[in-house]
């Protein structure tokens, strides 16, 4: 059934920018064995920006690592792709569901396996699945506690800066309690979504640049994902029911325009490798081959 819908995602040489908007987002799930509850979780990964990275970045029999998986849409494609899916969360709600969805995932035909666990310090159930150093990439979407759409800006006011260095400081510590799952010159990738502090666009991609470094992380790539549908050479934006309901809350009360967000930045790192000397070495681009700040 699935064969009758066009690809999700642009299939070819790797792009910066990924047409990974062709069909919206509930089109997205319903094409996947994804139980009703998922969207719930209005954070969630796109599907088509999670296969298009899995694909790229990864090769059969892979594992995948998403700490912050929530309802598991990383999960379920990596698993679709046949690779091995490891899905980290605190939050018992979503838990329930990522679990829910490897299960119709694997009843789905898929092979390889798939677990999610309570948190990353998990260390008994992480030696216990062999995971120390085996994860090839950790992809994963940046849930920074701020509202994605602000009109005036006085709403976060001298706040907005705290609370942006608060999130980093937790994506650094997310990011570095993962470390030992990664094996050495494994893809990190984060999609960070677009938020903005009235008619500011907030450089939450420069946040997550500066935690990968600290970290111990090595920047090689940033790239665009896009939401929108690409029709030869124009994009065709799509506005969200949060976006819908923001407009009609917001920007027509105050007559004001509002822009729709028409992609996610992705930021791509690698771990070091570790030299025969016992050093660690950068390792070498990946697809594209450097990273565009």
């Amino acid at each position: 059934m699935a064969d009758q819908f066009p690809p999700l995602c642009w299939v070819g040489p790797p792009l910066s920018v990924w047409a990974t908007g062709q069909h919206d987002a509930s089109l997205q799930l319903a094409r996947g064995p994804y139980v009703r509850a998922t969207v719930q979780d209005t954070a969630r990964m796109p599907p088509a920006i999670a296969g298009y990275a899995i694909a790229t970045y990864t090769r059969p029999g892979d594992t995948v690592l998403d700490p912050e998986c929530g309802t598991g849409t990383v999960l379920v494609e990596a698993l679709r792709a046949g690779r091995h899916a490891l899905g980290i969360t605190r939050h018992h709600r979503w838990r329930a569901i990522a679990r829910a969805n490897i299960t119709a995932t694997k009843r789905d035909g898929a092979v390889p396996d798939g677990m999610v666990l309570e948190s990353p310090s998990d260390a008994t159930a992480t030696r216990r699945a062999g995971l120390a150093s085996h994860s090839d990439l950790l992809l994963t979407t940046w849930r920074p506690p701020l509202r994605s759409c602000v009109h005036s800006a006085d709403e976060f006011g001298t706040g907005t800066a705290a609370k942006e260095a608060a999130a980093t400081d937790r994506l650094h510590a997310l990011l570095a309690s993962c470390q030992a799952l990664i094996r050495p010159g494994g893809h990190v990738i984060v999609v960070v979504p677009r938020y903005r502090s009235g008619d500011v666009l907030l450089d939450l991609p420069g946040h997550v640049v500066r935690a990968g470094w600290a970290g111990g992380l090595l920047p090689v790539e940033r790239c665009v994902a896009l939401l929108g549908e690409l029709r030869g050479s124009h994009l065709v934006a799509r506005a969200s029911v949060a976006q819908r309901r923001s407009v009609a809350r917001h920007g027509r009360a105050h007559g004001k325009p509002i822009m729709l967000t028409a992609h996610q930045d992705v930021l791509i790192f690698q771990t070091p490798r570790r030299t025969a000397a016992g050093a660690f070495s950068v390792p070498p681009p990946g697809p594209r081959d450097c990273l565009q700040l």
